[in-house]
C-alpha cells in the first residue's frame, strides 16, 4: 500500500486518553502533576488501562520478563520486521502529565486510527511501553529498553533495589507485570514522540523538533562522611560537617558544568542529610551527581575530573568521600533515513521544524544501541519545563506531534527495508 496523506488522527480522543491517565487512580496529584513512579501500584493501574485500550483496538499484546508491554498491529506482510513506536508511562515522583505518556498514547491513537480506517501497511507496527525509563526509583534509568537491547542483563536488572530494599523483580511480581514473552526479531525501525523538556522549540516559535541524536551522560552516587556533634557546643575547629563538604562539591559540579558553556550539564538532583536534625551537625550526606554533554570526549574528561577534585575538597575538610559510578551513556546519533522521514512528515503538514539534539536520555538511545534505525520527534512544552507538576503542552501540540509520528511511521512501514534478525 502507499501511505495515505489524508488519514488523520482524532485529536480529541488523544487528549482524552492523556487526561484520563492523569487522574488520581493512575498517580495524578492535586497540583496537576503525576507520581506514577516505576512499578508502583499507580504504574500498575496505568499499565492495566493501557492494555484495556489496546485490546479494545484489536491489538495483540505480549509482556516480556522485564515488564515491557508490546501491542501489535498486523501488516499486510506479517513476515516483515515490524516498525516499532513507543515510550514510557512511569514518571518522576513529582513529575508531569506528558513526559513519556505522550509517546505511548500517541502510538495508541495512531493504531486506533489505522484500525478504524482499515488501513493495513506492508509491515506490522508494534507499540511498546517500556519499563522504568526515568530511573527515579531503582537508581538506573532505561531499565526496560536496556534489557531489551542487551545492554543490561535481565538478572542484574531484576536485582536492582529501591531505598526500601524492594527489588525490581519483586516490584514486577507485585503489580503482575513479570511477563514471559521472548524477544522477537529486531524491528525494522523505531520512532518515539516526546515533549522537548527544554525551551528551544517554544522560544523559536517552532512546532516540531527533528531529533538527530542524544548526548552522552555520566552518573555517580556519592557519600560524604563527617562526624555528628552538638550544633551549639562544637566550635569551628572541631567540626566535621558533612553537609558543608557536600555543599562545596555541589558548587564544584555547577562550576564544572558552566566551564563547558551552553553545552554543559551538571546536576545534583538528590541529597539526603543524616541525621537531619536542626541542632545536630550532619554526619553523613548521600547525593547523586550527573553530567551530560554532546561530546563523549568531554564526558570522559568530566568523569575523570569530578572524583579527583571532589576528593580534594573532602580531604581539605577532614571528611571521607566515597564515589561510585552508576552508569555511563555514550552519545548516540540517530538514523539519517528515519530522520529524513520525520522532516518530510513535518514539511508535508506545513509544520515549522528544526533539527536538534536531545539533552535528555530516552529509550530510543537503547534501541539505537541495539542496531535499530531510530528517530525521535519533539513537541514544544510550555516554558521548557519538565519533571515538574506544571509541565504543560496544548492539545494542538499533542495532535501535531502524533500526526507527524503517524505519517513518518506509515512511510517507513510502507517502503522501509525488511529489518535485521536478532542474534539468538
Amino acid at each position: 500500500m502507499s501511505a495515505d496523506s489524508n488519514l488523520h488522527i482524532d485529536p480529541a480522543r488523544l487528549w482524552g486518553s492523556l487526561m484520563e491517565l492523569a487522574r488520581p487512580e493512575f498517580g495524578g496529584t492535586p497540583d496537576g502533576g503525576m507520581r506514577r513512579v516505576a512499578l508502583s501500584a499507580w504504574d500498575g493501574a496505568g499499565r492495566d488501562r493501557f492494555r484495556t485500550w489496546c485490546a479494545a483496538a484489536g491489538l495483540g499484546v505480549r509482556i516480556d520478563p522485564i515488564g515491557n508491554i508490546f501491542a501489535r498491529y498486523e501488516g499486510a506482510d506479517p513476515a516483515r520486521a515490524p516498525v516499532l513506536v513507543g515510550s514510557h508511562l512511569d514518571t518522576q515522583p513529582t513529575g508531569g502529565r506528558f513526559d513519556g505518556v505522550l509517546g505511548v498514547l500517541a502510538g495508541l491513537e495512531m493504531l486506533r486510527t489505522l484500525a478504524e480506517a482499515g488501513v493495513r501497511p506492508d509491515a506490522p507496527i508494534e507499540l511498546v511501553c517500556w519499563t522504568d525509563e526515568e530511573g527515579a526509583r531503582f537508581g538506573r534509568g532505561l531499565i526496560g529498553s536496556g534489557v531489551w537491547a542487551g545492554e543490561l542483563a535481565l538478572a542484574a536488572a531484576e536485582a536492582l533495589t529501591d531505598r526500601d530494599g524492594i527489588s525490581v523483580a519483586a516490584a514486577l511480581e507485585a503489580i503482575g507485570y513479570r511477563g514471559h514473552s521472548a524477544p522477537g526479531p529486531l524491528p525494522d525501525a523505531y520512532f518515539e514522540l516526546h515533549i522537548e523538556q527544554g525551551p528551544v522549540l517554544e522560544d523559536a516559535g517552532l512546532r516540531i523538533g527533528v531529533v538527530t541524536g542524544a548526548q552522552a551522560q555520566a552518573w555517580f552516587e556519592a557519600v560524604i562522611t563527617g562526624r555528628e556533634a552538638h550544633a551549639g557546643t562544637t566550635p569551628p575547629a572541631a567540626r566535621q560537617d558533612a553537609l558543608v563538604g557536600a555543599g562545596r562539591i555541589v558548587d564544584l559540579v555547577d562550576r564544572m558544568m558552566r566551564a563547558r558553556g551552553q553545552d554543559g550539564r551538571g546536576t545534583v538532583g538528590r541529597l539526603e542529610v543524616r541525621p537531619n536534625s536542626p541542632n545536630t551537625i550532619p554526619g553523613e550526606v548521600r547525593f547523586s551527581v550527573e553530567f551530560r554533554h554532546p561530546s563523549d570526549d568531554e564526558i570522559a574528561r568530566l568523569a575523570a575530573q569530578f572524583p579527583r577534585e571532589a576528593g580534594f575538597i573532602a580531604r581539605d575538610a577532614g571528611l571521607r568521600l566515597d564515589i561510585a559510578p552508576r552508569h555511563r551513556i555514550a552519545a548516540q546519533p540517530f538514523d539519517p533515513a528515519c530522520i529524513a522521514l520525520v522532516e518530510q512528515a513535518a514539511a508535508g503538514l506545513g509544520l515549522p521544524a528544526r533539527r536538534m539534539i536531545s539533552g535528555a536520555g530516552h529509550d530510543a538511545i537503547s534501541v539505537a544501541r541495539a542496531g535499530v534505525p531510530v528517530a525521535m520527534i519533539f513537541t514544544p512544552c510550555r516554558g521548557g519545563l519538565s519533571h515538574n507538576p506544571a509541565e504543560s503542552i496544548t492539545p494542538e501540540e499533542a495532535a501535531q506531534g502524533c500526526q507527524v509520528l503517524m505519517n513518518a511511521v506509515l512511510a517507513r512501514a510502507t517502503t522501509g527495508p525488511a529489518g535485521t534478525a536478532r542474534e539468538p
